[in-house]
């Protein structure tokens, strides 16, 4: 089984949770003898582990036709992408597509990341998949979130090939039901354009039948997994006093930094000993510093800023609690990877992963009261921590990506009619 698959981000250089449940996905599925997988993104840095999937970097793929020769190409991409690969691609160059601006080798720069002009870049990945999906042999596509929905439709248009849909999030999550209309038409013509549909949870699997109107037999719900830590016997806890409680990911309102700064404030009141932690980054950082200040608990709060690579798991093992208070979390895997570090999680009802997890602790997002009073029973209390660090490890390290992508396989079989 061939699957071209489209994404937007890939370890080690990611902005949040779709990278890492594309490398999971992509990495269980490479498992199965006769997977073959080709990943598109944007732009490769050339440090990726290619090792179980064939990488194509988007800003790579010649777009417009130029005369160039092979020891030119290689002196250009030839750490990214070998020579012959790009003369390769080259001849599957159908459609006019000078009206976009191009380099000497006829391709098209991305930056990899979220730009201001990202509908732009949306647009542009298309011309690179129409390139792709003429050139490169496939039996299904597999279109990771909105921003690769219509590079997929296209591969899919000249192709024949069918189509299936990865929903990590929608805009009703990010958004808190402020919906983008570019964006929601984007999701809605890439769901309607699907042979099938998978989504992170039976939240968004809701979601996404009620608010972009999908008939429920097209959507199937495939939670997320974790990846083994190799390294996590090399975790510890500083030498402390204090405990320490974390929230980890991005500063923004769909996951509800406001309600943690709440908490901490909550229970600063009435518990010694406690430090909080809000690691990350986002357009609500300033305004939650501002609101930390106003609490009067700058002194037992800290911002550690965007962590990435181990240093996200170091963190996690450091802390004592980890608290995901998201308003609308599609999945959520960080209060995984923190009960593989061994810390408990308290995370919010109203999040994908609460589907699976039986031994982390779960109230409403809004719900300080509770969240606060968790809090201070795990910090206080060394046998509740203990019974959901153990309960949780053994958990979670039974949630594999390896199952995941059977999920998907079975998926692929259907829409490819085997």
């Amino acid at each position: 089984m061939k699957a071209l698959m489209f994404g937007w981000e890939f370890p080690p250089h990611i902005l949040g949770g779709l990278g890492t449940a594309s490398y999971g996905l992509t990495r269980g599925m490479s498992l199965q003898p006769d997977m073959d997988i080709t990943f598109v993104i944007p732009k490769p840095w050339g440090d990726e582990d290619k090792s179980f999937l064939h990488l194509i970097g988007a800003s790579n793929v010649p777009v417009v036709w130029k005369n160039v020769d092979w020891h030119y190409v290689n002196d250009r991409i030839g750490s990214l992408m070998h020579p012959d690969e790009y003369f390769h691609l080259r001849n599957g160059i159908k459609y006019d597509f000078t009206r976009i601006w191009t380099n000497e080798l006829g391709c098209i720069n991305f930056s990899g990341r979220y730009p201001d002009n990202l509908l732009e870049e949306i647009s542009n990945y298309e011309a690179v998949a129409s390139v792709i999906a003429h050139s490169r042999d496939f039996d299904v596509i597999h279109a990771h979130d909105w921003l690769t929905y219509p590079a997929g439709r296209f591969a899919k248009q000249i192709s024949g090939k069918p189509m299936v849909i990865h929903v990590h999030a929608t805009d009703y999550d990010r958004s808190r039901g402020q919906v983008n209309p570019d964006v929601y038409r984007i999701e809605k013509e890439g769901m309607d354009a699907a042979d099938h549909i998978i989504t992170v949870s039976n939240l968004t699997r809701n979601t996404v039948i009620e608010k972009y109107h999908q008939h429920p037999d097209k959507v199937t719900t495939v939670h997320n997994a974790v990846e083994p830590l190799e390294f996590v016997d090399e975790l510890k806890k500083s030498e402390r006093q204090d405990k320490l409680v974390t929230f980890l990911g991005r500063i923004t309102m769909q996951k509800g930094p406001e309600y943690f700064v709440e908490v901490a404030s909550r229970v600063l009141q009435h518990t010694d000993g406690v430090r909080f932690v809000m690691a990350g980054s986002g357009d609500m950082m300033d305004k939650m510093i501002r609101l930390v200040a106003q609490r009067g608990i700058a002194d037992r709060f800290h911002f550690t800023g965007f962590l990435k690579g181990r240093a996200v798991y170091e963190m996690l093992a450091e802390s004592d609690v980890y608290m995901m208070p998201s308003v609308s979390e599609p999945f959520g895997i960080s209060p995984l990877e923190a009960m593989q570090c061994g810390t408990p999680s308290i995370i919010s009802k109203q999040s994908g992963c609460a589907e699976i997890l039986d031994h982390a602790i779960k109230t409403d997002y809004w719900d300080i009261e509770a969240m606060a009073d968790y809090i201070h029973a795990i910090v206080k209390y060394p046998a509740m921590h203990e019974a959901l660090r153990q309960n949780g490890l053994d958990e979670v390290n039974a949630i594999t990506w390896e199952i995941a992508g059977q999920k998907v396989r079975k998926i692929y079989d259907m829409v490819c009619g085997r």
